[in-house]
């Protein structure tokens, strides 16, 4: 029987996120695992990737399993030409797991379409990043308390982050308020905004990076402009650092806020941020490990 992926958020219901949350909390208490003894986990990374395959691989390392793959697609028979449907067929004889990143949008579900074993999406393309979904939903349940009922600022570009994408699927569980803000080039995409109103989610969009949206929010997350995801150079110039977050904005911002940030960052959180009570944003990274154990045992067993 083909066991379960791990490609989008949106296949995950409100009970499925709060099962994951639930065993991240255990794996943040007990981080070293047994469970994949035996195992052997393969990391595909056709994109360029720091913080996601490290916390996969030291995931995988911490569940007692074992590593195989790539992380420079140039080195790889794709190089020669070999497709992806190959390559995901040649590695399935070998692993049990496939944990693919892949510049193309939607390559993680054909993956999951060709293979016996499971696929998780570490990324594909400006559509998902579901795993970065579920660390951020387990930072923000440690630092507020609670999921329901939150103001959520979304800042910078909205237009190609998947990040972005994933984090407001997986949160319209919960009741939350949206706030956009982008230069008009990088604005939420309209197939999200139709969601939202389907399922009936309040939100509001913004040009203007203003202490009236700061003071207000539980959440700020913060976003790079992908140089990556521009073909206009000039354009990419032109909204780089529309919008830069310092200390001093933050003077007049709820007790509670905490500044989140899916990383790298480049300018868009000043370094003076860094030593704010309120940021969030290295922790973060931390709290991928556990989520990413979560996700990774519970595909392999999904019982």
């Amino acid at each position: 029987m083909k066991k379960k992926s791990f490609v989008s958020i949106a296949d995950c219901s409100k009970e499925d996120i709060l099962h994951l949350i639930q065993k991240a909390e255990f794996f943040e208490q007990h981080p070293n695992q047994k469970l994949l003894e035996g195992k052997v986990c393969a990391t595909l990374f056709f994109e360029p990737s720091t913080r996601t395959r490290l916390s996969f691989e030291t995931a995988v390392n911490r569940l007692g399993g074992r590593v195989i793959g790539f992380s420079d697609a140039s080195t790889t028979s794709s190089s020669k030409g070999e497709t992806l449907k190959d390559t995901i067929k040649m590695v399935s004889n070998y692993a049990d797991v496939i944990i693919m990143r892949h510049h193309l949008e939607g390559a993680a579900r054909y993956a999951s379409e060709i293979t016996d074993i499971p696929v998780i999406n570490a990324g594909d393309g400006a559509n998902q990043h579901p795993s970065q979904t579920m660390l951020d939903i387990y930072s923000i349940y440690k630092t507020q308390g609670t999921l329901n009922n939150l103001k959520i600022t979304m800042v910078g570009d909205l237009k190609y982050g998947r990040t972005v994408h994933s984090l407001l699927t997986g949160m319209s569980h919960f009741n939350p308020t949206f706030c956009f803000v982008a230069p008009e080039e990088l604005r939420l995409p309209d197939i999200y905004k139709q969601f939202l109103d389907e399922h009936g989610i309040r939100y509001s969009e913004h040009t203007d990076f203003s202490p009236e949206v700061i003071n207000q929010s539980d959440i700020l997350y913060m976003t790079r402009v992908q140089r990556e995801r521009f073909t206009d150079l000039m354009e990419y110039e032109k909204v780089k650092n529309v919008y830069v977050l310092t200390n001093k904005m933050l003077d007049n911002s709820k007790e509670n806020l905490r500044i989140l940030h899916p990383l790298p960052r480049v300018n868009e959180i000043a370094q003076d941020v860094d030593d704010n009570p309120k940021a969030y944003y290295f922790e973060q990274a931390r709290n991928g490990v556990f989520a990413r154990e979560a996700i990774i045992s519970s595909v392999l067993n999904p019982n």
